[in-house]
């Protein structure tokens, strides 16, 4: 009897990112963002922007506004110092994430506090459920019990499990696995699955991914995921 084929994936290389080195700050986009425009990688279902960021010590992102958008930074490496106009002033470390809800308009920086050290950090944009929401912040912050889970819910719609809140119906995953470990996802009908590998090498249905690289699915069913090496990844399910 023959084993069922995998489910089919779509590929997002690191090497094909669009890249822009400021000095400051070395940048790769996943998706279209500032400068770098590519019509065939314009976003994934309600998400919009992954940008993995290296911030030279002791500089930043100056304040800047945003509005109607979900964005929330993952710590990789360093320390990420954040202050916004809704009075929120946190200093973020690794494995910690924050979210903000853009809404009707917000303002905040992000610098990097530590003066001999890079901040390395996801930067991820998230379409709203509508236009207009009132602004506002949450964060998630790793548990001891978690650490050692292969699966944590740190985003949700409705805060659960203590994750992070987020006006989008998007559930979003942190995978730590270690070599010869596994799991499922199941994806339902008329959702979206999108895997992010910051660290170490993974597969996906039979697929390896290395650190950077993204894989995209909208097949229902189970999705398999193996770590070949230890390996942390974001686990994106979107309606």
């Amino acid at each position: 009897m023959s084993l069922p084929s995998p489910l089919p994936i779509q590929l997002r290389r690191a090497a094909d990112r669009g890249r822009a080195d400021h000095g400051w700050l070395r940048t790769q986009h996943s998706f279209s963002f500032a400068d770098y425009r590519d019509p065939a990688h314009m976003g994934f279902r309600s998400l919009r922007v992954i940008n993995e960021d290296h911030v030279a010590p002791g500089r930043g992102f100056g304040t800047h506004p945003h509005r109607d958008m979900e964005i929330f930074s993952y710590v990789l490496g360093g320390a990420m110092a954040h202050q916004d106009s809704m009075g929120h002033g946190r200093t973020l470390l690794p494995g910690q994430i924050q979210l903000m809800s853009a809404g009707t308009g917000v303002t905040h920086s992000e610098f990097n506090p530590n003066p001999n050290q890079d901040l390395h950090l996801l930067q991820i944009w998230i379409l709203p459920e509508k236009r207009g929401l009132t602004p506002s912040y949450t964060e998630w912050h790793p548990q001891p019990a978690s650490d050692s889970q292969a699966k944590v819910l740190v985003i949700s719609p409705d805060g659960r499990d203590h994750s992070a809140t987020i006006h989008q119906d998007a559930e979003i995953y942190r995978l730590r696995l270690q070599p010869g470990t596994a799991l499922t996802h199941l994806l339902r009908p008329g959702r979206g699955l999108w895997l992010q590998v910051m660290r170490g090498t993974l597969s996906l249905n039979s697929q390896t991914l290395a650190p950077g690289d993204g894989a995209s699915s909208e097949a229902p069913g189970e999705h398999r995921i193996a770590a070949l090496e230890p390996a942390e990844a974001l686990l994106f399910d979107l309606a």
